[in-house]
This record gives C-alpha cells, sequence and structure tokens, in this order.
C-alpha cells in the first residue's frame, strides 16, 4: 500500500473525528481570510474616498480629532460649528477655492442615509459631476434634492419621486452618475434648504479647500490658521489618520482570527496524537515490513498536512463567500463605513496564500505526534494490545 493510501485510509477511519478537525481549521482560516479580504480593500477605498474629497486642505471646527476626520470621507454626520462670516474669511484668501458642506443623516424606508447640503455650482466644478438622469439645481438656493447613483438604484428612485427627510417631502430632481466613492451613496441639497430643515442657518460642517499651488500648501494652512480659529489638516494628514485608525482595527480582527487558528492547531495536535496511540500496532507491523522511523515520521506528518490543504481550501472558500456576502450587513457607522462601502475583491494569491499558509500550521502541529510515532520501538508497537 503506498503512503498517500495509507494516509487516505487513516484519515477516514474514524470519519467523525475527521470532519470536526476540519471544520476547525475551516472556521480558522475561514475568519482569517474574510478579515484579510475585507482589510485589503480598505486601502483602496480610503484613497478613492480621500481623492473624490478633491481637496489638499479641510478645515473643520476647532479641537476636532481623528474621528471627525474620518467621517469626513464616510459622510458621517459631524458637528456644525464653522460659521458663515468664517466661511467667508476662509474664501477671501487668494489662490486657493473654499467649498463648505454640511453634513447630516437621515433615513429612507427606516435605513440610514447620509445627507449633504453643498453650494450646487460651485460643487458641481469642483468635483467633476456628471449627470445620469433628469436636471440638477437650477440655483444654489433650489429646493429638490440630487442623488447618488447606488442610493438611487437602491431606493429605485427616479427623477420626479418624493423622499422624506426631516418631516418634508423632497422632490428628487435628478441622479448623478456613479462616481465610485461616498457621494453615490449621498442625498444632495442645496446648502440653505439643508440649513433650513436640519435648524442649522448659517453653519456648515466642514470647508474644502483646494490650493492652486501644490507646493504651498502649508503655507495656505498657515494662513487660513491666521484668518480663522479653526482645525486645517491637509489631505495627506487626514489619509494618513484614517488609515492608522482603520489599520488597527484591522489588525486586532486578524489577531482574533489567529486565536482561532491557533485553536485548530491544537485540535489537530489532540487528533493526531490520539492517532499515534490508536495505531501503535500499526506503526510496529510498517516497522516490522522495513519502514524507517523517519518514514513513520513523514507519514504522520503528511497525514496533519493533508487535514491543513483540506481544511485551508474550504476555509479559504467560506471567506471568500463570508466577505462578498456580509459586507452589505455591517452596520452603518465612522468605524465600518469603509468596510461597508469598499468593493470586496478577493485576491487569489491571497487565496492561494491562506492554503499554504494553512498547511504550514497544520504540519507544525503535526510535529510532536510525528515524532512520539517514530520514536516507538518495533517490540513495542507490535506487542501493543
Amino acid at each position: 500500500m503506498t503512503p498517500s493510501k495509507l494516509v487516505f485510509k487513516n484519515l477516514v477511519r474514524r470519519r467523525g473525528r475527521f470532519i470536526f478537525t476540519l471544520l476547525g481549521i475551516m472556521i480558522g482560516m475561514g475568519s482569517f481570510v474574510t478579515f484579510m479580504a475585507l482589510g485589503g480593500s480598505l486601502k483602496s477605498q480610503i484613497e478613492r474616498e480621500s481623492a473624490a474629497l478633491g481637496a489638499n486642505l479641510v478645515v473643520t471646527p476647532k479641537g476636532s480629532c481623528a474621528y471627525e476626520q474620518v467621517s469626513i470621507l464616510t459622510g458621517e454626520q459631524l458637528p456644525t460649528t464653522i460659521t458663515g462670516d468664517e466661511v467667508a474669511t476662509i474664501s477671501s484668501i487668494e489662490g486657493m477655492t473654499a467649498i463648505p458642506y454640511l453634513a447630516e443623516r437621515s433615513a429612507i424606508d427606516n435605513r440610514p442615509v447620509s445627507v449633504m447640503g453643498v453650494l450646487p455650482e460651485e460643487t458641481i466644478k469642483f468635483k467633476n459631476w456628471k449627470l445620469d438622469r433628469g436636471e440638477y439645481f437650477p440655483a444654489d438656493d433650489s429646493e429638490g434634492a440630487v442623488l447618488g447613483s447606488i442610493l438611487a438604484e437602491q431606493f429605485g428612485l427616479l427623477p420626479g419621486a418624493e423622499i422624506r427627510i426631516r418631516g418634508s417631502q423632497i422632490k428628487v430632481l435628478g441622479v448623478l452618475k456613479e462616481t465610485g466613492g461616498k457621494d453615490d451613496l449621498t442625498v444632495f441639497l442645496s446648502l440653505p434648504q439643508a440649513q433650513r430643515l436640519y435648524d442649522q442657518e448659517g453653519l456648515v460642517s466642514y470647508v474644502a479647500v483646494r490650493v492652486d499651488r501644490l507646493d504651498e500648501v502649508e503655507l495656505y494652512a498657515n494662513k487660513i490658521k491666521e484668518k480663522v480659529s479653526l482645525g486645517v489638516v491637509s489631505d495627506k494628514q487626514m489619509r494618513s489618520s484614517v488609515l492608522s485608525i482603520v489599520g488597527t482595527v484591522n489588525i486586532t480582527l486578524q489577531l482574533i482570527a489567529a486565536v482561532a487558528i491557533l485553536a485548530a492547531a491544537f485540535g489537530i495536535v489532540n487528533t493526531m496524537m490520539t492517532a499515534t496511540y490508536e495505531r501503535k500496532r500499526e506503526i510496529g507491523i510498517l516497522q516490522a515490513m522495513g519502514a524507517t522511523r523517519v518514514g513513520v515520521f513523514r507519514l504522520f506528518l503528511l497525514e496533519s498536512g493533508v487535514y491543513g490543504f483540506i481544511g485551508g481550501i474550504g476555509g479559504a472558500a467560506l471567506g471568500g463567500v463570508a466577505a462578498v456576502f456580509a459586507t452589505p450587513y455591517i452596520s452603518q457607522n465612522a468605524a465600518t463605513s469603509f468596510v461597508k462601502g469598499a468593493q470586496v475583491s478577493i485576491d487569489p494569491l491571497m487565496l492561494l496564500g491562506a492554503i499554504l499558509f494553512s498547511t504550514l500550521v497544520a504540519m507544525i502541529a503535526g510535529l510532536y505526534p510525528a515524532i512520539k510515532a517514530s520514536k516507538l520501538s518495533p517490540v513495542e508497537a507490535i506487542s501493543y494490545e
């Protein structure tokens, strides 16, 4: 009988044990692959959102922390304390373009959505939006809403339909073409209308600033700070801060998955140790037939490796499916909005790496049982009952 046939026979000898050991490996590797797939999409998603913001500098309320910076990129509700006079002061600085935004929240069909108050004419030029259907705001103080493409599709909204925001029926004027960022999931109102609906007359959440000379970004930031007592952060600083926060969360999730993998490894050790004691007589017969200690060691190591290989394949498939189907059900908040908005892409190299990693972990877990089996003397093993 060849080693491969012997390994297969030993694996299926105790089918219940075989299945439960595999399940442990699959769940551990599945959770690891899920977090890796989600985490791998976060960086590119953050880069897209930062680019879509279209700003070199962002002016925030004084004392804003990294949480507010995350909220700016995700479209979450923000403190609204920047006054119209401060916006006018910022706009008066030569060599830059300043666009104010009012970030709020609402719900459509009991599902939360982002609402953004904008200056229509300035914002469409600033962000280079294109209209897909209907019409855009005819004036800066127009009543009505313009929707992001994905939000309009999710709720089946077309130009002429109505949505309810803060107790008011708002007519849908048009739908934007897809941008690939959070704008696709946002309801846009003219700034005066949004301020009126949310009782924020004369106030905005933040100001996006684009400078004429990129090599003088720090100079413009200092000019803003001299004029108004507000926070100023560059797009690079914001991106770095957000990536740091999301990276910490991602590492924590992967460590949790690593614990599951470690538990699965101990399951393999237990399974292989049990097999060593149950098959002492078989080991003795193999040795009597000419099998060397190295041969017995390789046999047990191969068996544990097969556990890891099969479990790795199952875990990679399970994790990939979970990453794709679980993403839409992740709660919407500032910490998870990037996950929810990310387009999860499964990297074949990552799946291959997960399978190899699973096989390696299983083989390491099988080292001790394999050594124990190889050290059995032929007389002791063959006389075992």
